[in-house]
């Protein structure tokens, strides 16, 4: 497989993202790479050519956590766009989130995740959440209801 270039692309590329909810819970992943390194989020990753979103979220699920969901739904698409202190485009992402009951498998980190860790959902202020992944994490809660 092709390595793309991430940083300075020259177009945006495609990023699903999983908010998974176990009772009153929702996974968590820290990441291990850029962009935003160290920071906690919902598991995702880049789609793949012949993959459609839902499948691209399934796989980078399981891969990032050993977590399967039943039924996806479509939570919203969002824009990451990410300037470097010139404010030349060093990431653009269109991301495509969806959300899933958890279905089975044992939350692990793997592939691009640093840890894996399912917080209570009135505990999310204490990791430090970007405020557009709050914003989709608390969009899919009022959907869940």
């Amino acid at each position: 497989m092709s390595r793309e270039k991430r940083e300075y692309p020259d177009r945006p590329y495609v990023g699903v993202g999983v908010i998974v909810f176990r009772d009153h819970e929702v996974l968590l992943i820290q990441r291990n790479k850029e962009p935003n390194k160290g920071q906690w989020s919902i598991p995702g990753g880049r789609q793949m050519l012949g993959e459609t979103a839902a499948e691209a979220a399934r796989r980078e699920l399981l891969e990032e956590t050993g977590v399967k969901v039943d039924r996806l739904l479509l939570v919203d698409v969002v824009d990451a766009i990410i300037p470097d202190v010139e404010g030349k485009i060093k990431y653009h992402y269109t991301l495509v989130d969806y959300m899933g009951q958890w279905q089975s498998g044992e939350s692990r980190p793997g592939d691009d995740a640093k840890e894996v860790r399912w917080v209570r959902l009135n505990q999310l202020s204490s990791y430090s959440l970007l405020e557009k992944t709050m914003n989709i994490i608390q969009k899919a809660a009022a959907m869940n209801t």
